[in-house]
């Protein structure tokens, strides 16, 4: 039986790759694609979204979700146009209009119905920041017990983060809002930085896939030209492929090492969206992890093989 699932995104250049893998992969059911703030404004995702079902093909309804953090205290921090481009896909000429309709269900919504609809059958993949995630168990806290598992690309456990010494973008996004997604009663698998960071792919990787992939995998080698250049401090031409780790986990969960344990996120002062795991089995003193619900973080990856499925799947 294919693995339903819900995208809950921000388009995005690693995103977009994610999505072309959930839309391609045979064991995959897309039934939905929700849009978050984050890599781009609400607009600026929401739009991406439509651009690529629209360039791709693919059916599932896109719902427009959060354009603000939970707590709409927060300060704006400004749109990593530098890392996504100022069109949140590489800066590729993305038209500013795309004429494909939305659900007219704001994204907490789509969730809440979708999930519903189908107990015990829906995965919600996340690999932007947890806002509609939080929303939906805010106006549903049931949906927690009839969601069949919750993956999520965020955090940094035993790694540092890459937008401060603490943080991962997505957890400093919205920390209270994952915090919320963590502590809820729903089973959650975090593909965080320590096995995002391993999974390197080269531009010759990706040029060798657009060779056999077709149009769509063309499209994805253009929107990742400008995602390469800005890694290249860190990669020796290439990329991280973030989000794509948890879509892979959906099929094929033993490329992953995982670690269980409650999971709190910091909220403020200097760590800031720090996802700090308590381990199982450990023992400490009274602490605000107690009584919280044992969730997993991934902790290892066989990235050579995540890479050869993503591959697989996209040139198929």
């Amino acid at each position: 039986m294919a693995h339903k699932v819900i995208f809950d995104t921000d388009p995005g250049v690693d995103d977009a790759m994610a999505l072309l893998f959930l839309h391609r992969h045979p064991d995959i059911d897309l039934v939905g694609v929700t849009t978050v703030f984050g890599n781009a404004s609400i607009e600026t995702t929401t739009r991406n979204a439509l651009f690529l079902k629209r360039e791709w093909g693919f059916d599932a309804p896109v719902a427009k979700g959060a354009d603000e953090t939970i707590d709409p205290s927060r300060p704006h921090a400004g749109w990593p146009t530098f890392i996504h481009g100022d069109d949140g896909l590489g800066n590729i000429g993305v038209p500013d209009t795309v004429d494909v309709p939305l659900d007219p269900r704001p994204a907490y919504q789509f969730i809440i119905d979708t999930v519903r609809a189908n107990p015990h059958e829906i995965t919600l993949v996340a690999v932007g920041r947890m806002t509609n995630l939080a929303l939906a168990l805010r106006h549903a806290p049931d949906i927690a017990h009839l969601v069949k598992q919750v993956v999520i690309m965020g955090g940094a456990f035993d790694v540092p983060g890459n937008v401060t010494p603490a943080a991962e973008a997505n957890i400093h996004g919205d920390p209270e809002a994952a915090d919320i997604v963590f502590a809820a009663p729903w089973k959650v698998v975090a593909a965080g930085l320590d096995v995002t960071t391993k999974t390197t792919m080269s531009r010759g990787f990706l040029d060798a896939m657009a060779e056999k992939g077709g149009a769509d995998v063309e499209l994805l080698r253009r929107v990742s030209d400008f995602y390469i250049k800005f890694y290249s401090h860190a990669v020796d031409d290439g990329m991280l492929v973030h989000d794509s780790c948890a879509c892979v986990y959906v099929v094929a969960p033993g490329l992953f090492t995982v670690r269980s344990g409650a999971v709190r996120v910091v909220c403020g002062g200097l760590a800031d969206g720090q996802t700090i795991q308590k381990p199982d089995g450990m023992s400490f003193g009274p602490s605000e992890w107690d009584g919280k619900v044992s969730q997993q973080v991934m902790v290892g990856v066989d990235a050579d093989k995540v890479l050869a499925l993503l591959a697989r799947t996209l040139t198929a």
